[in-house]
């Protein structure tokens, strides 16, 4: 007869439950997860990073973030404070956090409300309804994501956005006329009828990828053999509402802290039936984020673009089982590697 497992099994695995739904670059899902001794330890999985889009690892530590920022969740969730330790061991750099049990403390409605949301949170990909968000609702992201040590950024004036359109634009250019990074980007869609739980399925996007003035992602291979084209203007409010997420400093750290700031905003916009739009490519080359970083957030970093609006009911990318994910005990051959980025280059997200 096998083993049952013990109660705090049971608990990181609830914990981990929660984690696998955070976003990440293409649903890579690139985190992996060891329980023991009533503590969770989150790994970054470079095993399934994407080194042409994301070459120093920065939307995947972003991704991983998100990840720990739902464990955190899920502990306030379970009626206790959780203890969390970034980057503990410098010689494990994969090794992004430990989360442990505090003492006991009820929810606030707030996380409750936030917790309700993790099954729900998505990403969109294309056109938003026309209505807009409300003021307030902006008011309280931007809290939200201060609350986790980030700046959240409106983008509202027409001549900003049309040149964040046209950074998109040129951006996605550049990885659609590179056979390597569409290869890369062909690696995580899956074929019809595929049974895969990661990578983006043909469900979840548009078979045109510039039906919004943000040029998408091509996951149909619909302009690989050219460039994205106008879109639609900047001025239609189906674009919905522009946000840029920064931080003052731009390490690894700053990364983990803006993927928790990052899921914060979206469980918080979900719980108001707001989804949101990734569209990083011109962060993820160094000339463009520059240039986004000098004249649309104060000199910060900009780590995450987003639109945010109402969407049409688009069904949730899958997830990898528990078991995939989750060890007991043990770290992943690859936990003992350097790392191998650093802070100049950029990458994007989103699943």
């Amino acid at each position: 007869m096998a083993a049952l497992p013990a109660p705090t099994d049971h608990a990181a695995r609830y914990l981990v439950r929660a984690a696998v739904l955070a976003p990440s670059p293409c649903n890579t899902q690139p985190w992996h997860f060891v329980g023991g001794d009533g503590e969770v330890l989150l790994y970054a999985d470079p095993t399934r990073s994407l080194p042409l889009a994301d070459p120093d690892g920065r939307e995947m530590v972003i991704s991983c973030g998100a990840a720990l920022f739902c464990m955190r969740l899920a502990v306030r969730h379970l009626g206790f404070q959780p203890r969390v330790t970034v980057f503990p061991d410098p010689a494990h750099p994969w090794h992004l956090a430990t989360v442990r049990w505090g003492p006991y403390a009820p929810p606030t409605a707030d996380e409750e409300t936030m917790f309700a949301a993790v099954p729900r949170r998505h990403t969109h990909r294309g056109p938003f309804r026309p209505d807009p968000l409300p003021d307030a609702l902006l008011d309280q992201l931007r809290l939200h994501a201060c609350q986790e040590g980030a700046d959240l950024y409106t983008v509202s004036e027409v001549e900003t956005l049309r040149q964040l359109a046209l950074l998109v634009r040129e951006a996605e250019a550049v990885r659609r006329g590179h056979p390597a990074s569409t290869a890369e980007l062909a690696d995580w869609t899956p074929p019809y009828g595929s049974d895969r739980r990661d990578g983006v399925p043909l469900h979840a996007y548009p078979r045109d990828p510039d039906t919004t003035a943000f040029a998408g992602r091509d996951y149909a291979g619909h302009g690989r053999v050219g460039h994205p084209g106008r879109g639609a203007c900047v001025t239609r409010p189906t674009l919905g509402q522009v946000v840029l997420l920064s931080t003052r400093h731009d390490q690894p750290t700053d990364w983990l802290r803006t993927g928790q700031a990052l899921q914060r905003v979206l469980l918080t916009a979900a719980a108001h039936g707001v989804t949101a739009a990734f569209h990083t490519q011109p962060l993820e080359l160094p000339g463009p984020r520059r240039q986004v970083r000098r004249s649309m957030v104060g000199g910060g970093h900009p780590q995450v673009l987003l639109r945010l609006g109402y969407d049409h009911g688009v069904p949730r990318t899958p997830r990898r089982p528990v078991r995939e994910v989750f060890t007991q005990g043990h770290r992943g051959p690859w936990a003992d590697r350097p790392w191998h980025g650093s802070a100049e280059q950029g990458s994007g997200v989103g699943a």
